[in-house]
């Protein structure tokens, strides 16, 4: 079985974003930006204005875990 989990803050650290700098890039509310990592729905525009914003695939907005 996969299990999926968020992994938006440290991408962020990675590429020295502020959660309020995406805001304004993207339009998404800093809010659900600073709660991305604890939710386990996403609104679909959401994971698409990240994703572009951030010059990455949506995949790498998650870590895929394998479990036994």
């Amino acid at each position: 079985m996969v299990k999926v989990r968020p992994n938006l803050m440290a991408l962020l650290k990675e590429l020295g974003i502020t959660q309020m700098q995406l805001s304004e890039r993207t339009g998404v509310p800093q809010g659900s930006i600073s709660r991305f990592d604890k939710n386990t729905r996403h609104e679909a525009n959401h994971l698409f204005s990240i994703s572009k914003s951030l010059n990455v695939p949506i995949e790498k907005l998650f870590i895929e875990e394998q479990e036994e």
